[in-house]
């Protein structure tokens, strides 16, 4: 079974909430983004995102592309984020899913890159400006060595597309809440619930919910509709504020 499957299942068991947790690869380098992925797996992370660093990431706010940017000028690469994602392996098996955009992989190698990721540890991809209509391509080969394509939906996605996109979908749906990039926001949005309940006439998949969620608070209110809330924006701060500990375990109580 797929750990991203178990951990779900595992959670639903114990009536709480999952935490995904998002972190760039190699930010600011790669001994501290190690200690970063091992202090908030200690502490209370049940899904690792693990940020493929891309130069224009077009979905992601200022918190991201600066992670990126230092990533990547620290020497980052689809291959040492693979490398990454074999020490975690070492010593975890917490779910880890890696998330980006098209083009590294693309130029990686679809099909190397699903055997090398595959190899490495890691259980899914998040392709972030990947068109369902376009990723077959990347989705044989995902198939072929057992990853999960994880699914983005939005407040603007209509249902009949919705329904296309999750037909064949594994893992979980990434519900983005809000329209615009990634980045800590104040509130969470008012409409949640009730997209919510219109998406699951579509799909079976837990359902996490992200873009935005900054603490414990908020967290507990978004998660309240869903299965899991996705933390990015505000974990790479804490990473780098030396708060990354005491946010995720507010996180964590606030989520049970």
């Amino acid at each position: 079974m797929n750990r991203i499957t178990k951990t779900f299942e595992d959670l639903k068991k114990a009536g709480k909430k999952g935490l995904v947790g998002y972190l760039t690869a190699g930010d600011p380098d790669m001994a501290r983004s190690m200690k970063d992925i091992r202090d908030a797996i200690a502490n209370g992370v049940d899904i690792l995102e693990l940020g493929v660093p891309f130069s224009d990431p077009t979905a992601d706010g200022p918190i991201i592309q600066e992670a990126s940017r230092r990533a990547l000028e620290a020497g980052m690469t689809v291959k040492k984020a693979l490398k990454l994602v074999e020490e975690i392996r070492k010593e975890s098996q917490i779910p880890i899913v890696l998330f980006g955009y098209a083009n590294p992989f693309f130029r990686y190698g679809y099909e190397k890159v699903c055997r090398d990721a595959s190899k490495a540890g890691a259980d899914g991809m998040l392709i972030v400006d990947l068109p369902f209509e376009e990723s077959d391509e990347l989705r044989v080969f995902m198939d072929k060595h057992d990853l999960f394509f994880i699914p983005l939906v939005a407040p603007t996605t209509l249902r009949e597309r919705a329904s296309m996109i999750l037909k064949n979908a594994k893992g979980f749906v990434y519900y983005i809440m809000v329209t615009g990039v990634t980045g800590i926001r104040d509130d969470v949005a008012g409409d949640l619930t009730a997209n919510l309940k219109e998406l699951r006439k579509s799909t079976d998949l837990p359902v996490a919910v992200g873009f935005g969620i900054s603490g414990g608070a908020q967290a507990r209110t978004a998660a309240a509709p869903a299965d899991a809330v996705v933390v990015g924006s505000a974990l790479v701060k804490a990473a780098r504020d030396g708060r990354l500990v005491e946010l995720v375990r507010d996180l964590r109580k606030a989520l049970g």
